[in-house]
């Protein structure tokens, strides 16, 4: 049985380049090395698993091996708190279980007139501008919906407030303005305040007459109980609510922005989805629920925008117990990376896998059907992303409405750079323009 030393690794291999290749360069390592791979930086040696083998072993048969804490926890840190994101079994098992019915495609039906309402106002000045950053805007709708639905706060200068203090904690070093020192500071301030804000919304749920109806996620979570009838305690929900209003929004961001660019760039798919709005839509001012799982078009059109242009390029996993895959014996203690945005590229699970093509998702051909694990956008397996469905009608949301309301086209299509390791980040933007239909 070979070992970690055995493994392939890239024949350009330089420490000094850091730990951050391009998409680029990951897709032509997963399509040169195979399955299982290492790279070696100046933070240490990460094996990488790239494919849909690779997916299903590490998501759902071999997960045994694997700890969400150890991948994760060195990476984001404690600043956060332990949620769904970083928890490993059997603590996770007991917490999403407590989570699942404010996730639900029932629930659905009370966040999307939520989401339609943020659209709308983001939105409304669109046609105005020279030129709109769809990324930079894509990320508020996503946060101010995200803080909507899954905590009550209606859109405005505290939500504006809460958003930069999210990112000032997950990505606020600017190393040519201020020392480390100086950002930790900086950042323990606002982690402070943020603290405060949430534990007050926490506590108002607690308070909330037993017989109102919960307005949104928190105001579920907070009357869940456990197998024991043990309720969660303030630190777990603080957690929780951390990494929700994160993850809730960040990935969500890159995949709306792209949805919207690649719309405006081809104009046969966009004409055809418009034409499916219109039929499933038909005089209906604003989507149902209904009307947004009944588009099968744009569904296949996120789909492939997802695949080419994901908003998670790796997800780190610690190994907690040896573990053999493709002839390699991967031992304890050592850092994995699950390639998902590589694996999404390879011929062996899509045709011409370089193509943009959303009939690959339609049938007959549905080749992540036939490839289970191949498509792994938000996950796959038992620790699947458990806010999947609101993800996917919120991008449908508002590719549905700009579709409706603008004819857009991107300023310099051959200029956006895609970039990132964990979540994927564009530095310069994604500028568009819009005019009102």
């Amino acid at each position: 049985m070979k070992t970690i030393d055995d493994l392939p690794e890239p024949a350009d291999f330089d420490p000094t380049l850091g730990d951050f290749p391009s998409l680029e360069e990951q897709v032509k390592w997963a399509r040169t090395l195979g399955p299982i791979y290492k790279r070696r930086s100046q933070w240490g040696t990460f094996v990488f698993l790239a494919g849909p083998e690779a997916n299903r072993f590490v998501m759902h048969t071999g997960r045994r091996h694997f700890s969400h804490d150890k991948g994760w926890t060195p990476i984001i840190g404690e600043t956060l708190g332990h949620g769904l994101l970083n928890m490993d079994d059997p603590e996770h098992a007991v917490h999403r279980r407590m989570w699942n019915p404010a996730f639900t495609s029932a629930a659905m039906e009370a966040y999307v007139p939520v989401i339609q309402r943020v659209i709308e106002r983001r939105t409304q000045d669109w046609a105005l501008r020279d030129q709109v950053d769809v990324y930079a805007e894509s990320r508020e709708i996503t946060f101010d919906a995200a803080a909507a639905a899954l905590a009550g706060f209606e859109p405005g200068p505290k939500v504006d407030k809460m958003r930069h203090a999210f990112y000032t904690l997950i990505g606020g070093f600017d190393p040519g303005s201020e020392t480390y020192d100086d950002y930790v500071k900086r950042a323990k301030e606002v982690q402070f305040e943020l603290g405060i804000t949430l534990i007050r919304l926490i506590n108002e749920r607690r308070n909330a007459p037993a017989d109102e109806p919960a307005r949104d996620v928190l105001g579920t979570i907070v009357r869940a109980r456990d197998e024991n009838g043990q309720p969660l305690s303030d630190t777990q929900l603080l957690a929780h609510l951390n990494i929700l209003l994160v993850a809730g929004h960040e990935t969500t961001t890159t995949l709306g922005a792209w949805t919207l660019a690649m719309l405006a760039m081809e104009p046969a798919h966009r004409e055809r989805i418009r034409a499916e709005l219109d039929a499933v839509m038909g005089d209906a001012k604003r989507p149902t629920v209904e009307h947004l799982r009944n588009m099968p078009l744009l569904d296949a059109f996120i789909k492939e925008t997802g695949r080419l242009k994901p908003p998670v390029f790796n997800v780190p996993r610690g190994v907690l117990s040896d573990f053999e895959f493709a002839d390699y014996r991967i031992p304890e203690g050592a850092q994995v990376r699950l390639a998902l945005a590589a694996g999404q590229r390879l011929s062996n699970s899509f045709t011409d896998p370089d193509h943009f093509e959303p009939a690959r998702f339609l049938p007959p051909r549905e080749e992540d059907k036939k490839t289970p694990y191949s498509l792994v956008t938000f996950g796959g397996g038992p620790r699947i992303c458990i806010g999947i469905n609101f993800a996917n009608i919120e991008v449908r949301a508002l590719a549905a409405y700009v579709l409706r309301h603008f004819d857009g086209e991107v300023v310099d299509p051959d200029n956006n750079l895609f970039l990132g390791y964990w979540t994927a980040i564009m530095p310069q933007g994604l500028k568009m323009r819009f005019s009102e239909r």
